[in-house]
């Protein structure tokens, strides 16, 4: 049998085809009307050239017209490139022409911009929706017939979809995943126990949203799509679905613990993170607020899914850990360095034979990038990030380490550690703050006084900085230290 992801909804239409599938808003989705309206815009993508191989770039906000098209370029052998919606023209151009694409798809909202990219990049566009002189795919694709289009002879190997790197560090990247890798990522056991409908609060141009929806839909469950990971939005969507499952990142969890409406999430069975830094405190917070529910905090990334998983059971006697090895993966730290080697992998960055062969090992190992230390137990626990670690009078300093006790500093809103270049030191340990209107910006002294001996001596910050604002990632909440870095230094 082929692992290929067209099968996760022939079959789903053919068990269950009048079982919702997707929701965006007042729209729904059966697994029914989701094969039919994949075969009719599978069509339609025919008519326009796109076959197997060929890469399709969308630029879009949450659409559900998205989720035939997905679909739809599954079963065509095609692939499926989501391009951040957030993204200027420009930056929109970069990325497009990164995927050398043979199709831009765009939503109404950008079919404007969009006609520039495509122009820019010198490939055919199409809208969902919407009015402009291009092919709309939803409109001509409710005259298509729903019958299947001829078989594209797509394979498990082949690529499935294009997820494209945040670019924060550098030049995005763009990673690729098989059918095979796609469809085993999303039917291990740890994910598929019995349960209701999903809410995501992923943009539909992120992994993590393709990632929770194929789960559902392995499971052949309901996942609930929000237009924004605003705490109310998600609260309703998990009333009024009955929903089961939530996966937020820690920030978008605060807001809901914030929102103080835990009534309304009474059918929550599993309250989950997928970050490596999940703080102890809110695990607790979301135990007391959830009782019922069955916490874990999964640790991985786009190029490899899940490295580790930290189960309900061990929060407490593991506080800041990310887990053991998730089921299937191996493990290993190379000289500190987190390393992973599991079916999950990607395949490889997309054109960039360099950047692949810079994250895998000799024998066949994905360097995370990521500092950590293990337990007797086989308990994880990440320390920093390999590319920022600051070099300081010959000591190594992890900011993460640092960062993880600044936060309780009186005042404090916000806080990040980068190294600052210094002719003596090579490096000094530079805390960065948000603080209160009516707080008083801390100085290297009181740092000292704060730390104590939780630190090393030489991990205290040397310099302090204070701004409006910490840049961080949009997905994930990383603070981007290279911008910061970089405005310090104006």
């Amino acid at each position: 049998m082929e692992l290929v992801i067209g099968s996760v909804f022939d079959n789903a239409a053919a068990a269950v085809p009048t079982r919702p599938a997707a929701v965006l808003g007042a729209q729904t989705l059966t697994y029914g009307e989701l094969s039919s309206r994949a075969h009719q815009m599978g069509h339609v993508l025919a008519g326009l050239g796109v076959g197997r191989g060929d890469r399709v770039v969308t630029w879009s906000d949450n659409n559900l017209a998205s989720v035939p098209l997905f679909v739809a370029l599954a079963r065509a052998g095609a692939v499926f490139a989501p391009a951040n919606a957030r993204l200027s023209a420009d930056e929109a151009t970069e990325m497009v022409a990164l995927a050398r694409p043979s199709l831009l798809v765009a939503d109404a909202d950008h079919a404007e911009a969009a006609q520039a990219v495509a122009e820019a990049v010198g490939v055919p566009l199409a809208r969902l929706g919407g009015a402009g002189p291009e092919v709309d795919l939803v409109a001509e694709a409710q005259s298509a017939s729903v019958s299947a289009p001829a078989p594209s002879g797509v394979g498990e190997a082949d690529p499935h979809v294009v997820f494209f790197t945040s670019g924060s560090t550098g030049r995005s990247k763009g990673v690729v995943l098989s059918h095979r890798c796609n469809w085993l990522r999303t039917r291990t056991p740890a994910l598929l126990e019995p349960r209701g409908p999903t809410v995501c609060m992923f943009p539909m141009f992120h992994m993590g949203a393709w990632t929770i929806a194929l789960q559902a839909w392995q499971a052949r469950g309901l996942v609930v799509f929000t237009d924004r990971a605003e705490a109310d939005g998600l609260i309703d969507a998990v009333h009024r679905h009955r929903a089961a499952y939530l996966n937020c990142i820690p920030a978008v969890w605060r807001r809901v613990l914030e929102a103080d409406r835990h009534r309304h999430l009474e059918s929550l069975r599993f309250a989950t993170s997928g970050t490596s830094a999940t703080p102890p405190e809110l695990l607790a917070d979301l135990k007391a607020a959830f009782p019922r529910a069955h916490r874990r905090v999964f640790y991985g990334s786009t190029e490899a899914g899940s490295v580790t998983m930290l189960d309900d059971a061990d929060m407490e006697a593991r506080p800041g850990s990310c887990g053991q090895a998730h089921v299937g993966v191996e493990v290993r730290l190379d000289r500190g360095e987190l390393q992973t080697r599991s079916p999950f992998l990607f395949d490889g960055y997309f054109d960039n034979p360099a950047a692949t062969d810079e994250v895998f090992t000799a024998d066949g190992w994905f360097r995370t990038g990521d500092l950590a230390e293990v337990d007797g137990d086989g308990f994880y626990s990440i320390v920093g990030r390999v590319a920022d670690v600051i070099r300081t009078g010959g000591e190594t300093v992890s900011p993460t380490e640092v960062e993880g006790h600044l936060g309780d500093f009186p005042g404090v809103v916000d806080a990040a550690v980068v190294g600052i270049p210094d002719d003596r030191w090579g490096e000094v340990v530079c805390a960065v703050f948000v603080v209160a209107d009516d707080a008083a910006a801390p100085t290297p002294e009181a740092l000292q006084r704060h730390l104590g001996d939780r630190l090393a001596r030489f991990k205290h910050p040397r310099r302090v900085e204070v701004v409006d604002a910490i840049p961080r990632t949009s997905a994930t909440g990383q603070v981007r230290r290279r911008d910061l870095l970089a405005a310090l230094l104006q």
